[in-house]
C-alpha cells in the first residue's frame, strides 16, 4: 500500500484477485475471455488444465501458466470470502455488543452490531427490554418491574424474566433499596482533634 499509493481496500482486491487492471501495463491475454471463464467458473469448471484446453479450442495463445494463475486468484479469493463470512461472533461476545452502550462501541464493532440487528430483529427486543430493566433499576421505579416482566417473558430473554419471577419479592427490595444505604464517612486524621 505504502509503495503503491493505492488505498488499503483496492490493494486487498488485488490480491485477492479480485482486481487485476490496477498494475498491469500491457493488456493479460486473457482479458478477451474473461467473461466466459467466469462463467465456466461459476457453472464449476475449476480444473485450470480443462479450461485452458477449452481457451485454445477458441482460439487462445496464452500458456497454460496464464489460466492456472488466473484459477489460483480465484480460490483464494472465494477462500478470503467464505473466512470472511464464517467469522460469526460468539454468543457471548453478541451478548456483550448488544448491552453496551453504543457511544461505547469501536467501529468494527458498530457495523457488527448493525448486522446482528438486520438479521436478527429478535436480539434488537431484547436489548431494548435489558435496557428497560438497567433503567429501572437505575431510576429506582418499581412501577414498571410487572409490564416489563409481561414484555420479558415473550421475548429472548424470557429465561432471566422467570428468575426475576421466582426472586421477585428480592428484586423489588433490591430496586426500591438500591443507593439508599449510607456510605460510612472517613474521618480524616486532622479532623480528629
Amino acid at each position: 500500500m505504502r509503495r503503491t499509493g493505492h488505498s488499503r481496500g483496492l490493494v486487498r482486491k488485488v490480491l485477492h484477485g479480485q482486481r487485476s487492471d490496477v498494475f498491469r501495463v500491457r493488456e493479460s491475454s486473457l482479458d478477451l475471455y474473461l467473461q466466459w471463464l467466469d462463467e465456466q467458473w461459476a457453472a464449476g469448471q475449476r480444473n485450470a488444465t480443462e479450461l485452458w484446453r477449452r481457451l485454445k479450442r477458441q482460439g487462445f495463445r496464452g500458456c497454460l501458466r496464464v489460466v492456472s494463475e488466473w484459477a489460483t486468484r480465484r480460490r483464494q479469493a472465494e477462500k478470503a470470502d467464505s473466512g470472511n463470512l464464517s467469522r460469526a461472533p460468539s454468543a457471548r461476545t453478541i451478548a456483550r455488543l448488544m448491552t453496551i452502550g453504543r457511544d461505547a462501541l469501536s467501529k468494527a464493532e458498530t457495523i457488527t452490531v448493525a448486522a446482528i440487528e438486520q438479521g436478527v430483529p429478535l436480539l434488537v427486543e431484547a436489548r431494548e427490554i435489558i435496557a428497560a430493566f438497567q433503567a429501572m433499576v437505575r431510576k429506582k421505579s418499581l412501577a414498571d418491574l410487572e409490564s416489563w416482566l409481561g414484555r420479558a417473558r415473550s421475548s429472548l430473554v424470557a429465561s432471566f424474566a422467570n428468575g426475576v419471577i421466582k426472586d421477585q419479592a428480592a428484586v423489588s427490595a433490591a430496586i426500591t433499596c438500591l443507593g439508599r444505604t449510607a456510605r460510612p464517612k472517613v474521618r480524616s486524621p486532622s479532623s480528629s482533634s
